[in-house]
């Protein structure tokens, strides 16, 4: 029997994958290269922070990361993210800690495009565009608030921004326009 070549396999898998450690890619696929507009060369070595529109939205994701990953060992969501050419789209985000008491430790993580189902179609600000994924994962606005750190009210006024932006005359409707979903 043939031995398996788990380092082709990586490179050549799919899906964009990614070895981390403190949040910095210790190495990356071709398709997570390719995804983001980079090269692997340019990715490894590299914080997670580049793949992010604002560094306020990585550090802040990376607060709202680290009690889940100490819970469960895992994380996944769906999140703007932004390529080398400053392209935002969205992206499906999932990883696994690979050691449990260390949640931002050495961890491997996936990152799938969903963006021809689900296009960045309103220019967003960065807490619109982190209350826009959490309402996509049919949280209510007293869990946003609560995740976010901020009132059910705020909450309530960024909901309402997003509802103008999207022309959506319901929560769920905006839901719907948030994933591509045509009504």
């Amino acid at each position: 029997m043939n031995a398996i070549d788990y380092e082709h396999i990586f490179l050549h898998a799919p899906v964009g994958m990614c070895i981390s450690e403190n949040r910095v890619i210790q190495s990356c696929n071709e398709a997570l290269a390719r995804m983001f507009g980079y090269t692997r060369a340019e990715l490894t070595g590299t914080s997670f922070k580049i793949l992010y529109p604002t560094l306020d939205e990585f550090l802040r994701t990376g607060d709202r990361i680290i009690p889940i990953m100490n819970a469960k060992g895992r994380y996944s969501d769906e999140r703007i993210m932004r390529r080398a050419s400053q392209e935002l789209f969205w992206c499906h985000v999932t990883g696994h800690a690979l050691k449990p008491n260390e949640p931002l430790g050495p961890g491997i993580w996936t990152f799938e495009d969903v963006s021809e189902k689900r296009p960045v179609t309103a220019e967003l600000t960065p807490r619109e565009r982190e209350i826009a994924a959490l309402l996509v994962e049919g949280k209510t606005s007293k869990v946003i608030a609560r995740q976010v750190d901020l009132s059910p009210r705020t909450v309530e006024m960024h909901r309402a921004k997003l509802m103008r932006k999207f022309d959506a005359a319901t929560s769920s409707e905006l839901v719907h326009k948030l994933v591509g979903v045509q009504l």
